[in-house]
């Protein structure tokens, strides 16, 4: 599968060679991780993040589920089909939305939220070699598979009229307060980023942030207090709202809210919404035995509906 492309910083070394030429396009930075995807002649969408390749459903790491799930429901294969003449050659990049260190408003931001589209190359006598769309045309891309395109913060902008060294990044469509930055495009194919105050992050060259410091509706980022522990992991966020929520989206999908579905959906919830890293992603908190804590509170929630 294709791999991201490089997103460097603008005022780097390594940034782009005439980036800031032409008509750019500036698009809210997503704190978050890096997913792609394509899909294959049978219709069936294979994932990946930024390093990897996902074998299947449980390989794909708890906090990204919801958005491959997300991608799942809501692609229009048929679309695609009918756009291209080898849907396979089609790679969709974009990020999974879940805490980074970024709190955002989790019931309203996507779980994912496209970036780039790759179209290989196309033979016959209307060749064209592969390429990377422009941002005005992935946009509609990924609008045409029913799938939310990350936000522009401005289009259009003549370079002679942007001045990266005295920009101020503007506030974040998903949160009260400002973007984790801004990614820089032109229509030949030029990317770099701009981070909120210039700070150095571990963005990866995705699209997506990296971890920063930020508030969590749940509380304060607890640290090591929860890493680990199941049962303080379930006592601090298998709320009542949040179980509330997820049966909820759960039957909007016309789904049964068995106890199973439930204590996998808030797991995935805790997941997405808040610090605890699960060893899948990077963390030591064990997914299963957060489950195994989560399910007797599943079970009452069953019980009393």
């Amino acid at each position: 599968m294709r791999s991201f492309p490089h997103l460097p910083d603008v005022h780097g070394p390594q940034a782009a060679e005439g980036l800031l030429t032409g008509h750019l396009w500036l698009l809210e930075l997503i704190d978050g991780t890096g997913l792609r995807f394509r899909m294959d002649d049978s219709g069936l969408l294979r994932f990946g993040d930024p390093e990897t390749t996902f074998a299947g459903p449980e390989a794909v790491p708890v906090a990204l589920r919801p958005a491959v799930r997300a991608v799942r429901e809501r692609f229009d294969r048929e679309a695609l089909r009918e756009a291209v003449d080898d849907p396979e050659e089609v790679v969709f990049f974009g990020v999974a939305t879940h805490h980074r260190g970024t709190d955002y408003d989790w019931d309203r931001i996507p779980a994912f939220l496209g970036t780039d589209v790759w179209i290989g190359e196309r033979e016959g006598p209307d060749s064209e070699a592969g390429a990377f769309r422009p941002p005005d045309a992935a946009a509609a891309i990924f609008e045409g598979v029913g799938l939310a395109p990350v936000n522009a913060v401005e289009r259009e902008v003549n370079a002679r009229d942007f001045d990266p060294e005295g920009y101020a990044v503007p506030r974040s469509a998903w949160r009260d307060g400002p973007a984790a930055g801004v990614v820089v495009r032109n229509k030949r194919g030029g990317r770099g980023k701009l981070l909120v105050g210039d700070e150095t992050t571990a963005a990866s060259e995705n699209g997506a942030g990296g971890d920063r410091d930020g508030s969590d509706a749940d509380g304060p980022d607890t640290g090591d207090l929860y890493a680990d522990d199941p049962e303080a992991i379930a006592a601090r966020y298998a709320t009542d709202d949040r179980f509330d929520r997820v049966v909820e989206g759960i039957e909007r999908r016309g789904e049964a809210a068995t106890v199973d579905a439930i204590a996998d959906r808030v797991v995935e919830a805790i997941a997405r919404e808040t610090p605890v890293r699960f060893g899948d992603g990077g963390g030591s908190a064990d997914p299963e035995r957060v489950r195994a804590a989560v399910i007797e509170r599943a079970r009452a929630v069953f019980e009393g509906r």
